[in-house]
Parts: C-alpha cells; sequence; structure tokens
C-alpha cells in the first residue's frame, strides 16, 4: 500500500519556513543595508535648517540683480523696501563641465549692498554657478547662467 507523501511535503515546508527565517535574522542582525546613509539624521536637521532660513529670506523679501562685466561679477542685494543689505556673506560656486570640479569664489562687499567677484581668466562660454548669500539667519540662493 503507498505512503501518503503529505506529511512530508507539510514538514518540508514547515522546515524551509523556518531555515528562510533564520536566515533573515541573521542578515538583518550583521548586514546593513546599503541604500541607508549612516549620516540621514545630521543631514535631515540641515534640510529643515536650510528651509527655515530660505522662508526667513522670503519673508525679508531679499531681492538680487546681477550684473556682469568683462570678468567683474557684481550683485546688489537689497531688502523689501528696496534698502541696500549690508554685511552679508557672499558666495559664487561656478561649475566647470572640462573638469567636473566646481569652484568657490567670495563676493567683497564694496559699496552697501554691492557685492563683487572677479571671475578668473580661463573661463569663457556659457558657466553654470550658484548665487548663495546668508545674513542674520536668512538665507538666499539662485541658480545662474553666465554668458562669458
Amino acid at each position: 500500500m503507498p505512503k501518503s507523501f503529505y506529511p512530508l511535503l507539510i514538514v518540508l515546508l514547515l522546515g524551509s519556513f523556518l531555515a528562510f527565517c533564520g536566515w533573515s535574522a541573521y542578515r538583518a542582525s550583521t548586514h546593513s543595508s546599503r541604500i541607508i546613509d549612516p549620516d540621514y539624521y545630521a543631514k535631515g536637521l540641515k534640510y529643515n535648517s536650510t528651509l527655515v532660513e530660505k522662508r526667513a529670506a522670503k519673508t525679508l523679501g531679499w531681492q538680487l540683480k546681477s550684473e556682469l562685466h568683462s570678468r567683474q561679477f557684481q550683485v546688489h542685494l537689497t531688502d523689501g523696501q528696496g534698502t541696500p543689505v549690508s554685511g552679508a556673506n557672499g558666495t559664487l560656486v561656478i561649475y566647470q563641465p572640462q573638469n567636473g570640479n566646481s569652484m568657490a569664489l567670495p563676493l567683497t562687499e564694496t559699496d552697501p549692498g554691492i557685492y563683487q567677484a572677479n571671475l578668473p581668466a580661463d573661463l569663457n562660454g556659457e558657466i553654470a554657478a550658484y548665487l548663495n548669500f546668508e545674513h542674520a539667519g536668512a538665507l538666499v540662493n539662485r541658480q545662474l547662467l553666465l554668458n562669458i
């Protein structure tokens, strides 16, 4: 009389389920995921503070007017009433596609609310740039395309 194979099948399924659960528990406890950023919390805090800074600059009504005269880049920074914003820290970040690097140029204040930087002589063509101003907890950013 042939024996039934169902009890053996049930035992094999139960055994493979337990083996898979054990392997999963081992992997979860010994290996970290390659997707998770180890510094995720600090980056999240920085993201939130950046949003707060941008909101502060928006409520202040900051306005930027940029000009390029030959190799001299100049920015006029004013508040919502048109008063020059003095004492801000400005940076112009230039992306160089030929070598894949970026160059940060500090903007110096020449007159109240007027900031400028001299561009390097080897730059020409269309240059992608990022303008960043910070003053008293407020931050304003702009992306620019410079035509040199």
